[in-house]
């Protein structure tokens, strides 16, 4: 009876080998991301086969997060729901905010559709790293990501001294807030964020004036590449705060976006932190 059994229990035992291999094997979504944000990350933990599209953000250097000659090796799209149904992905990546008619839409493409909001922290970055990545099939490559991010947060961290006042001041006088990724950034690399401890939040705007008044060790002057608005930050009145305060330029791209934008971002401060 044992032998007459054997021949079954091998055929069942070699089914149970075959089955994880096919789904092991089951094709890897392919994927459209609507957000520069979520371009820079899907660009580093996904197959560029997977990559169906970028958004149109990434191919342009005012508004990309990433390197522009790797987005531009991807398909651009400006989010209407047409040129994502026609591309008929499996996942679709975006910020929140979107249009409640065209989260539907996208929604009734049959795709999934995963809405991610801007970082605040370090931490809520690496969160999308690892989701992205689990998203794309690939969640050791996110694992690998997120270590290159805390590698470069340990090498731009100070060695000593107290934290520096720095005053992230964007187009027009504008500066981040306390809950914004800028600012833990600033808190890695060994600053402070003047902007907050002068009770400023989010988008509030500095004049020239309160700046000349009470100006902080370190400006750092995240202008856009187009207009008029950057004569602030470039006035001569400011010349008049001499050797007290440093200016130093800060990519304005590097503000918002986390992920492999983090590395660059933390590699600039540590390099003003360390020139002063």
């Amino acid at each position: 009876m044992v032998r007459a059994l054997s021949p079954l229990i091998a055929l069942a035992l070699g089914a149970c080998t075959v089955a994880p291999a096919r789904e092991a094997a089951a094709p890897l979504p392919r994927i459209v991301s609507l957000n520069p944000c979520t371009d820079a990350i899907l660009a580093e933990v996904a197959d560029p086969e997977q990559v169906l599209a970028l958004s149109s953000y990434s191919h342009d250097p005012a508004s990309s997060s990433m390197d522009v000659a790797l987005a531009r090796r991807f398909r651009a799209v400006g989010g209407t729901v047409e040129e994502v149904a026609a591309l008929r992905p499996d996942v679709v990546l975006s910020g929140n905010f979107m249009a409640p008619a065209t989260r539907g839409a996208l929604e009734r493409l049959g795709a999934r559709l995963e809405l991610l909001p801007i970082a605040q922290t370090v931490a809520d970055s690496r969160a999308q790293v690892r989701q992205i990545a689990a998203l794309a099939g690939h969640p050791q490559r996110g694992e690998a990501l997120v270590a290159r991010i805390d590698a470069a947060l340990a090498a731009a961290r100070p060695t000593g001294g107290a934290p520096v006042p720095a005053l992230v001041w964007q187009s027009g006088g504008m500066v981040p807030g306390p809950d914004t990724l800028i600012a833990d950034l600033l808190t890695h690399t060994g600053f402070t964020n003047a902007a907050a401890a002068r009770g400023l939040r989010q988008a509030d705007l500095l004049p020239l004036e309160q700046v000349l008044a009470d100006p902080p060790r370190v400006i750092l002057t995240a202008g856009s590449l187009h207009g008029n608005e950057d004569r602030l930050l470039r006035h001569p009145a400011l010349g008049a705060l001499g050797d007290k305060t440093t200016r130093a330029p800060l990519d304005a791209n590097l503000l918002w976006c986390g992920g492999p934008t983090i590395i660059r971002a933390a590699g600039r401060l540590a390099e003003v932190r360390r020139a002063l």
